[in-house]
């Protein structure tokens, strides 16, 4: 069925739509990468943190460009390790140790130094873990290894906390990078890994859902800003109260940096919103920042199943709510949010996101890696209105 703006409104489901429409005016010019300069507001009646030497290997990709911008900004002392490849003329004042953790002693340069705090935002290959424990033993007072909801082996039931059911360990002497079968099972072995060679009592676990904002070259949220600023009539998947959820990769960065603050340790899911919310809010909140006409189609996931059109990859964050994906999008993160994950306004993620994506280069624009071809969405579109008759 098509729902227009006031049927939606009717049904008391819009979200974030008064937050976005007044949203100032984004500060400052987006880099490549998602990064523009940070000015530190403390959080209401929190003190200056007292100042950690923290380590992030990785650190200028998606996530970690926002962890060092937000560290800096609450006065601690920041080293990178990396390959110096990927955005290497990002932090030049931020002292770098170069490694390549796919060669053998490719973590030799984390042989010497004392770290607080240690974050290990790109690994999914546990020997990477394990030649990092080895380099760094003794000399760090906080792990964190950057995992992902993906290690989830049934997501048939809705409310899963950190104890469901996990993945067959990945074998460590089996890599492939590219193979997304590997991807879970290898982050259950990194877990493994981390505890083992670090101790429990200095290990936390952050498991994120999809990851959202500027910076991310996936495309599986921006296309919904992308395409909503576009107008017209959109395919919506599913039905208007399917569950999503997604994170800010600002308020994923910045509760990293504050686990390292608080020295909270543990394993915890971390996505959100805090409050459940609807792929109807979603587009409709991301709507509320643009001047589009946009107007939302809803066709069910078996029609779409029939047309081909894939869950997750043409039609970003969304699976359908039943089934074996009935829990997908409806992790239970109650663990996370007691230990200080916050969320910003969707419409801020929106406008910041859409404000992002307009700046990458045109040839980048036309080549989405998410999101339905406009081809196919007016043809699904099409023999969607014959089934129905309309």
């Amino acid at each position: 069925m098509s729902l227009d703006r006031r049927h939606f409104l009717k049904h008391g489901a819009l979200l974030g739509a008064a937050a976005g429409l007044g949203l100032p005016a984004v500060a400052g010019a987006f880099t490549a990468d998602g990064i523009r300069p940070l000015v530190y507001r403390p959080e209401t009646g929190t003190p200056q943190p007292k100042p950690l030497r923290i380590l992030i290997l990785g650190g200028t990709g998606f996530i970690g460009p926002q962890q060092v911008e937000y560290a800096l900004a609450r006065r601690h002392t920041v080293t990178l390790f990396n390959r110096g490849k990927t955005n290497s003329t990002l932090f030049p004042q931020v002292p770098r140790l170069i490694g390549d953790r796919n060669l053998p002693g490719g973590h030799d340069a984390l042989k010497s130094g004392t770290w607080d705090v240690v974050i290990d935002n790109p690994t999914r290959n546990p020997q990477w873990v394990r030649d990092a424990g080895a380099a760094l033993k003794g000399r760090v007072g906080q792990y964190v290894f950057v995992s992902t909801i993906s290690v989830f082996s049934d997501y048939s039931k809705p409310g899963m906390d950190e104890n469901g059911t996990l993945h067959t360990p990945g074998d460590p002497a089996v890599w492939a990078s590219n193979d997304g079968a590997f991807y879970g099972p290898n982050k259950v072995q990194c877990e493994i890994d981390a505890k083992a060679l670090f101790g429990e009592d200095k290990v936390t676990i952050v498991r994120p859902g999809l990851i959202v904002g500027p910076g991310d070259l996936s495309d599986r949220f921006s296309y919904w800003p992308v395409r909503i600023q576009k107008g017209g009539e959109l395919l919506a998947p599913g039905t208007p109260n399917d569950p999503v959820q997604y994170i800010d990769v600002h308020d994923l960065s910045e509760w990293i940096v504050r686990t390292g603050e608080n020295h909270t340790i543990g394993t915890f899911n971390a996505t959100g919103p805090k409050t459940p919310t609807t792929i109807a809010e979603m587009l409709y909140g991301i709507k509320a920042v643009t001047t589009s006409d946009a107007r939302f189609t809803w066709v069910p996931a078996e029609f779409l199943a029939e047309q081909q059109v894939r869950a997750w990859s043409d039609m970003p964050v969304w699976q359908p709510a039943f089934g074996r994906t009935a829990g997908f999008m409806a992790v239970n993160c109650q663990k996370a949010y007691a230990a200080g994950l916050t969320f910003r306004p969707l419409a801020e993620t929106a406008k910041s996101t859409l404000d992002w994506y307009m700046t990458r280069p045109a040839a980048e624009q036309e080549k989405a890696r998410a999101g339905i071809a406009p081809a196919k969405e007016t043809a699904v579109l099409a023999a969607w209105h014959a089934k129905v008759g309309r």
